[in-house]
């Protein structure tokens, strides 16, 4: 490589919305060092893996992987930093540099910052990039070590699109999770703080946030009380104020803590999207008492019940795991009784992964077969496939404004983007990334709506002279 070339760094992502968030500020403090990115692994000096653990697929996706790194690193004589963020590395701090020692760094969730000084120090050893110590070295904590990563540049995949994460950290007990093991005890960052990132987002282009937290409902529950804003409902009317942002969403909501002021924020903020993610995780009162969920069934659906009669036109997704250890035939089919009853438009389901370290890592005896754990997967899977569909039907010849993303993969010669129900759309037109274009819909799916773009005096819009041209719906098959 030519001396003045620019370093190249490439970040491998796992897991959740934080997690892409936090590759972003990842991206972000290195081009800020003057690199640029990787077309791949191999090509980088510095490789990133950002790692989740909440199931066990992604640590055995990310083990494999590292064996793969040390042949890339032996390709490039040594000369490749390989580091470790996440999850999975302040789960894991006791082993895993001594399992993987051509890792040159590990990092918790809340020591990003750390990634830098750890480049920092080899400049200061006069050695570049890629010609550090292999011997290893960590930065973890989960308490006072944290910091929020605000302050660090980001490099967003979508201008028009931005995260913007609230907290850190999680106080709930769930008996299967081993976020607060590994993110610590919540906490808030200031309010002032949040909104003016916000405002510098819409100032940068950015029509859409996404405000994250590991349980946003209990924001600011730390924060001073000396009588400013500092509550979620009340952070959600200061971004709706904000000019530039069109879309608001948020993600997750612990259903135990939705209070009435945070739904009707929602039902009042014009940015606010009619779309909310509320985990259900199982419809059994029995297996939520197990789970420590503090809530039951039917103070769910009463919660979904009271939010649809403020947002008539809300679209609820959900999480739910199947085959918690314990969980009969019977306490199943009381989870697909929930999903019919409360008409999610889309659900993420998971079959039941044991993580080191919970409670519920302990009911080894209660253990249902892999089998069994994968038939009811399949049977929830095709009801909540099929409710989406009905539901997903109510947009048929209705015009959605939505959100353009960019060309479509597939089929080609179409544009992608997003409803304000969060639902993605297929559709034949021609508009600029970040655009909100009015779309009629015509067809749906469980999980995709296709349409046609409209001019604003309500007719179709004309086939471009761009690669980008129209071609008929007739030729697509549903």
């Amino acid at each position: 490589m030519n001396e003045a070339d620019p370093q190249k760094y490439h970040v491998i992502t796992f897991g959740c919305q934080m997690n892409s968030h936090d590759s972003e500020r990842i991206s972000g403090m290195l081009e800020q060092r003057g690199m640029v990115p990787a077309a791949d692994q191999d090509d980088a000096d510095v490789v990133v893996f950002n790692t989740c653990t909440i199931r066990e697929k992604p640590d055995q996706k990310l083990y494999t992987q590292l064996d793969q790194a040390k042949g890339s690193k032996r390709r490039r004589g040594g000369n490749q930093v390989i580091a470790v963020g996440g999850c999975l590395v302040e789960a894991q701090r006791d082993n895993l540099l001594a399992q993987f020692p051509w890792v040159d760094v590990a990092f918790g969730p809340g020591r990003i910052r750390d990634l830098g000084n750890f480049l920092e120090l080899a400049d200061g050893e006069g050695a570049s990039v890629g010609q550090t110590p292999g011997d290893g070295e960590g930065f973890y904590g989960i308490a006072d070590e944290r910091s929020f990563a605000s302050e660090l540049p980001t490099r967003r995949d979508r201008p028009h699109q931005a995260w913007v994460q609230i907290s850190m950290g999680c106080n709930m007990k769930c008996s299967y999770c081993i976020v607060p093991a590994v993110r610590g005890r919540e906490v808030s960052r200031p309010f002032a703080e949040i909104v003016t990132e916000v405002e510098r987002l819409a100032a940068d282009g950015a029509r859409e946030v996404t405000l994250l937290g590991q349980n946003v409902n209990s924001y600011g529950n730390h924060l001073p009380r000396d009588g400013s804003p500092r509550t979620f409902a009340e952070l959600l009317r200061a971004v709706d104020a904000i000019d530039g942002i069109d879309r608001i969403r948020y993600t997750s909501p612990h259903p135990a803590h939705m209070r009435e002021d945070v739904i009707a924020a929602m039902a009042e903020c014009s940015s606010v999207m009619p779309q909310l993610h509320l985990p259900l995780q199982a419809g059994s009162n029995r297996v939520l008492k197990a789970m420590r969920r503090t809530y039951t069934r039917e103070r769910f659906v009463d919660l979904a019940a009271k939010i649809r009669a403020s947002i008539p036109d809300i679209a609820f997704s959900t999480d739910i795991i199947v085959g918690f250890p314990g969980e009969t035939e019977a306490e199943f089919l009381e989870t697909v009784e929930v999903c019919r009853e409360v008409q999610f438009d889309g659900a993420f389901t998971f079959i039941y992964s044991s993580r080191t370290g919970t409670e519920a890592a302990a009911l080894t005896a209660d253990f249902i077969p892999p089998a069994e754990q994968q038939r009811r997967l399949e049977h929830l899977v095709d009801v909540v496939r099929a409710i989406a569909t009905e539901r997903h039907q109510r947009h048929v010849g209705s015009v959605q404004p939505v959100l353009v993303e960019g060309a479509a993969r597939k089929p080609a010669n179409r544009l992608r983007g997003r409803s304000p129900h969060n639902v993605k759309v297929i559709f034949e037109g021609d508009a600029p990334d970040g655009a909100i274009v009015p779309v009629r819909i015509v067809h749906a799916t469980s999980e995709t709506l296709l349409g046609r773009q409209l001019t604003d005096a309500g007719e179709l819009v004309a086939a471009p002279a761009s690669s980008r041209s129209v071609v008929t719906f007739d030729t697509i098959s549903t």
